[in-house]
């Protein structure tokens, strides 16, 4: 029997989760006696718990995971030498040498003159910082701007201002009343546009519906357009030729701050630094976490353009924020060490130059009635669900409740297979596996979704 280093047997460990753990965004009711997953460790791409069982993390932890579960002890000397240095002081007023050479790395890494680093403790906190910052660089330049502009069925947090610039939903409505004055525009999807819309139409049919938002909301009350390079919810949405170039004109035409949510684009999984540079953009703000230190350790970051520092270097200025453990010196010097394995083992490049042989891994599973549609760039993919594949027609809300959570969800886990099975837009399952993984990972990961969607297919037809 498998034991853990807490000395609890895996019953015992199994009634301390039901009586005493409070799962993130985990329904809890149900049958009181089913098993919570208990992870107990891991290795490459692939995790065991605590009854033995292995799985392949296809989503790297949330897509996090950049180099996988093999480095603990090489990061675990790092964060140690940190403790045994100085295991702790804030970044209020005093700064230390593990946040300096941190923010001189990743300002190294980001696109054009990004060059200013604000660390916070995860995704939540970079949006909100960033949304902040914008509110008072604009004030510092006697601008009274506040709205923020996001994308339809984007996930960009749960902290109350993140959740507000969220455009899902079903996520807010708990929640209300939120931040007042978050717009919500079209999404890159194409999926469910008419198939005669060439891709220049459809650009301008979205930089449109922008600008016309802009215009509704009095552009000079906007602060910020917060936006993905690829988004995440609704399932690895790419975006057409044109569109961020047409996004950044407007911005600038209006004076707003355009800022790039790379809280999962950043750090390779794209197949590149950022998205940001993927893509062209130009961004006055990035926002960042998880692969920041492959959620070794818990931290984040707003990355600023040098015009956006300006106002606060006169005088008595100041950004009026703080996060009692941004740039903490362990999570710095851990997240330093995963930047210098990311580079050393030529990560970014691994996942540009596996793209091809990704895609066609994947694109296999276009043969299946279910699949209707494959999308994703890097090491971040999505499969489009339809019940009807001539038409495109997808799920009622309860036939997807009935396919995602009653059957897909377990039975991937059943086989050993860590992915997600999602509709917070269309039902999508999602592929992001750490960025380590090689082909052998990608023909598992097909082999196994292609047997259960083929199955699922098989139910709903």
């Amino acid at each position: 029997m498998t034991t853990v280093s807490t000395g609890l047997s895996p019953a015992e460990l199994q009634k301390a989760a039901r009586d005493h753990l409070w799962l993130h965004f985990t329904r809890m009711g149900g049958d009181a006696e089913a098993e919570v997953p208990v992870i107990v460790r891991g290795d490459g791409c692939y995790l065991e718990d605590v009854n033995g069982k292995r799985y392949l993390d296809a989503l790297a932890g949330l897509f996090a995971v950049q180099i996988g579960y093999s480095y603990g002890e090489e990061v675990g000397e790092a964060a140690a030498a940190q403790m045994r240095e100085l295991p702790f002081y804030t970044n209020w007023s005093y700064a230390h040498p593990r946040a300096i050479e941190l923010a001189a790395e990743v300002a190294s890494l980001a696109p054009g003159d990004l060059n200013r680093v604000f660390f916070v403790s995860g995704g939540s906190e970079a949006v909100e910082s960033a949304w902040k910052l914008a509110r008072q660089f604009h004030q510092a330049r006697g601008e009274r701007r506040w709205k923020a502009i996001s994308r339809r069925t984007a996930y960009h947090g749960t902290t109350m201002g993140a959740l507000s610039i969220n455009g899902i939903p079903a996520l807010k409505t708990p929640f209300e009343p939120l931040v007042p004055d978050t717009i919500h525009v079209r999404n890159t999807n194409r999926f469910h546009r008419p198939a005669s819309e060439t891709e220049e139409e459809f650009v301008a049919f979205l930089l449109d519906d922008l600008e016309s938002a802009i215009v509704a909301a009095g552009p000079e009350t906007v602060a910020i357009v917060m936006m993905e390079p690829v988004q995440n919810a609704g399932g690895a949405i790419t975006p057409p030729a044109g569109y961020w170039q047409g996004v950044r004109e407007i911005c600038d035409r209006y004076g707003i701050l355009l800022c790039l949510d790379e809280v999962i684009t950043g750090f390779g999984r794209l197949g590149a630094w950022f998205g940001s540079e993927l893509y062209g953009i130009r961004p006055d703000l990035i926002t960042c976490a998880k692969g920041l230190s492959s959620a070794y350790a818990a931290i984040g970051a707003v990355v600023a353009a040098d015009h956006l520092v300006e106002p606060f270097l006169d005088g008595t200025a100041m950004y009026a924020h703080g996060i009692t453990f941004g740039g903490h010196p362990v999570q710095a010097a851990i997240a330093l060490k995963n930047l210098e394995i990311i580079k050393r083992e030529r990560i970014v490049e691994h996942v540009r130059d596996s793209e091809d042989s990704v895609r066609a891994t994947l694109s296999q599973l276009l043969e299946l009635p279910i699949v209707g549609d494959l999308r994703g760039t890097g090491y971040f993919w999505a499969i489009e669900l339809v019940k009807d594949k001539e038409t495109r027609q997808g799920f009622t809300q309860e036939e997807s409740e009935t396919l995602l959570r009653g059957f897909l969800s377990p039975r991937f886990f059943e086989r050993g297979l860590i992915c997600r099975s999602d509709d917070r837009g269309d039902p999508v399952v999602q592929i992001s596996p750490p960025l380590i993984a090689g082909q052998a990972e990608f023909d598992e990961i097909a082999g196994i979704l292609g047997d259960v969607l083929a199955e699922a297919g098989d139910r709903v037809h």
